[in-house]
């Protein structure tokens, strides 16, 4: 089930805190349910927009990331295959070379790590690892096998004509996220789009390090970030961060934790069949400042 957004007719702010507005000119005009459009006052209203990369622009974990992982094992030599339950488990570990490490340190006992007693040759293997695992990935993304999911160029867009920053903030290699972006967007799109992701921070998501970086780097303040995420970690990280947060499931998050997001969806929504707007974004964010 998936939480259904008020109609609104027109979103009209008449004040808005220094700390929202952008300099960019550009007003907005968007849509939702019911097709009645909906435009800000002016660029003072945007918030800047920051979406999780697996499993909100693409939900890529079952069959991108996992297959990925296996095949990097194959050509290594190694008998782990993770299962799509098993690799389910894997997620509350955030960062693919922090999960490889988990369960090798796991299956000690097993090859790699059977016959690698040092430290800093785990560690040197598990990062070679995943370059491998990378670029099994990459070519993926470039074959066309993992498309966006439902909404997500329609509410960047929104956002971009607003006049809002966008960026994506992932604990996946920098990369494959970038290659997401500039395969799955527009040219014109893609490049006003920053990407945060991978080792850019010492702490992954549920610490919200990846979201107080974006900010500064944006020169906005947290509190004027709005938050897709699709996972219990990620909403944690971008709560903690004091920002607001936004949740569409994923196949694997369906039945996670999402009490401390502000609204819970299924999906952003295609044009028609639309679940939430980036003007909505704005005015639940704005609502509950004022609450």
């Amino acid at each position: 089930m998936h939480t259904t957004s008020r109609p609104l007719a027109r979103t009209v702010i008449t004040t808005c805190p220094a700390s929202l507005r952008s300099p960019r000119s550009r007003a907005a005009r968007l849509s939702c349910r019911p097709r009645t459009a909906v435009r800000a006052q002016s660029t003072s209203d945007a918030m800047t927009l920051l979406l999780d990369c697996d499993g909100v622009l693409v939900d890529t974990e079952a069959q991108g990331h996992r297959v990925s992982f296996n095949e990097a094992f194959k050509q290594k030599g190694l008998e782990f295959r993770w299962t799509v339950e098993e690799y389910g488990h894997l997620l509350a570990i955030g960062g693919g070379k922090e999960r490889m490490a988990h369960y090798f340190t796991a299956h000690a006992y097993q090859e790699p790590f059977a016959s690698m007693p040092s430290m800093e040759d785990r560690v040197s293997f598990v990062k070679e690892m995943h370059m491998l695992k990378t670029d099994i990935f990459m070519k993926l993304i470039e074959e066309g096998r993992l498309p966006l999911r439902p909404g997500v160029k329609r509410i960047i867009n929104e956002a971009l004509e607003a006049g809002a920053k966008v960026a994506i903030c992932s604990t996946s290699n920098e990369k494959a996220v970038q290659k997401i972006v500039d395969v799955m967007m527009e040219p014109e799109v893609a490049s006003q789009i920053r990407v945060f992701a991978g080792d850019v921070v010492p702490h992954k998501k549920p610490d919200p390090a990846i979201y107080y970086l974006a900010a500064q780097e944006l020169g906005v303040k947290p509190s004027s970030c709005v938050v897709i995420e699709d996972s219990h970690i990620g909403s944690l990280a971008a709560k903690a961060a004091g920002m607001r947060c936004f949740v569409t499931k994923s196949e694997y998050t369906e039945d996670e934790d999402f009490t401390k997001a502000d609204a819970v969806y299924d999906c952003i929504g295609d044009e028609g069949d639309e679940r939430f707007s980036y003007s909505d974004m704005i005015k639940k964010s704005l609502q509950g400042a004022t609450a």
